[in-house]
């Protein structure tokens, strides 16, 4: 059967198709995203009207391109996936809007699928690796991404228990805080994560960069924080007069007056600190939980320095780990109609026929109920 998976949750444009059959692995016949970066960049992050406004143009075309290069007509789709929530409502509308004429016009069932559980099912897609193999059940599921950094315990395809998260900021967004503090761009996560490289190749793997406190909230071991980690990197550029009043001027008009081997050293201490933190949590979840297995998905899953570090850590203590291809780590819709089509292998067609009252659910908590 082909699934028509559709994600609109925030500033990607996005459609897929996918075919499952026999029991196999989901086959990605096509995975179409159209990125907003652009438009975004000049402001240091999402503006909620652009990006829904940009929805609005693009999501026909994307449609219209995801099932040209899949080689399959609309009447040939069984069902369509969507992603419901959570994301910025004025975005999910416009992708949920669309999905749901589509599937009454081709009679077909719509199915409504989590955002966060589609970066879990981003698992289950296929790598290009013969070598690479889903995770078992059950498992530890890591989400870490600009809106969430978040625990679950993943015992099937729809059984999902929610373990703990973030405090304030997601990692996602502390990493275009601290970009946007030191006037590099946005977004901010692969440019901290090329900064840093930068500086292990000039100074080699032992060097110290800058160091910055480790929130690690030993009291809360399911639960992060990265507040103060982005607020201590603020104080360290105002104590050196590299953050400019003006630099509260979009990125595009701020002065560019940040050493590199300054911003290296910055983002390199950033980033370890960071990253020391997400592997030491990791690691304390696997053994409170007893899980032999961790998946990693979410933006910040296809980061370089935190796949490096969570496998050492990994090959230490005994459990394995599962990353998805870095194309499925970033929002799309392949990872859409993934999680889809395997409730729609479960559930049954008549299921999803009733839709006409579906909404789009901004809030919603992945292993709750939603509205509609």
């Amino acid at each position: 059967m082909y699934i028509l998976g559709v994600e609109t949750s925030c500033d990607e444009t996005a459609a897929a198709v996918l075919e499952f059959g026999d029991g196999s692995a989901p086959k990605v016949l096509s995975n179409v995203v159209a990125s907003q970066h652009e438009i975004h960049a000049r402001y240091g992050g999402v503006v909620p009207e652009l990006a829904a406004r940009r929805h609005v143009e693009m999501i026909a075309p994307v449609l219209e391109a995801a099932l040209e290069e899949a080689s399959v007509s609309a009447k040939k789709i069984d069902a369509v996936a969507v992603t419901r929530g959570p994301g910025l409502v004025v975005a999910l509308l416009v992708g949920l809007s669309a999905a749901k004429g589509l599937a009454w016009s081709l009679g077909v069932p719509l199915i409504g699928v989590h955002h966060l559980d589609g970066h879990v099912h981003s698992l289950y897609l296929p790598t290009g690796e013969e070598s690479d193999a889903p995770p078992p059940f059950p498992h530890l599921g890591f989400v870490v991404s600009g809106g969430h950094t978040d625990f679950y315990r993943v015992d099937g395809h729809a059984e999902v228990t929610h373990l703990g998260g973030t405090l304030d900021d997601a990692l996602g967004e502390a990493y275009d805080k601290v970009a946007a503090i030191m006037g590099l761009g946005y977004p901010g996560g692969p440019i901290v994560d090329r900064l840093h490289a930068k500086f292990l190749e000039a100074n080699g793997s032992g060097a110290d960069p800058v160091q910055f406190p480790r929130p690690f909230l030993e009291d809360r071991p399911y639960a992060f924080s990265f507040s103060g980690l982005k607020t201590a990197v603020l104080n360290y550029q105002k104590e050196r007069g590299l953050y400019l009043s003006d630099r509260n001027l979009p990125p595009w008009a701020r002065p560019q007056d940040v050493p590199e081997e300054v911003a290296c050293a910055v983002a390199a201490g950033f980033q370890e600190a960071a990253v020391e933190v997400l592997v030491e949590k990791v690691s304390g979840v696997v053994r409170r939980e007893n899980l032999p297995a961790v998946s990693v998905s979410g933006g910040v899953a296809a980061n370089s320095y935190l796949r490096v570090k969570l496998g050492e850590r990994a090959e230490q203590e005994g459990w394995s780990l599962h990353f998805p291809a870095r194309k499925y780590c970033t929002d799309n819709a392949a990872m859409i109609a993934c999680a889809g089509g395997f409730r729609l292998t479960e559930h049954g067609r008549e299921s999803f026929m009733d839709y006409a009252d579906m909404d789009a659910d901004p809030s919603w908590e992945l292993g709750e109920a939603s509205n509609g």
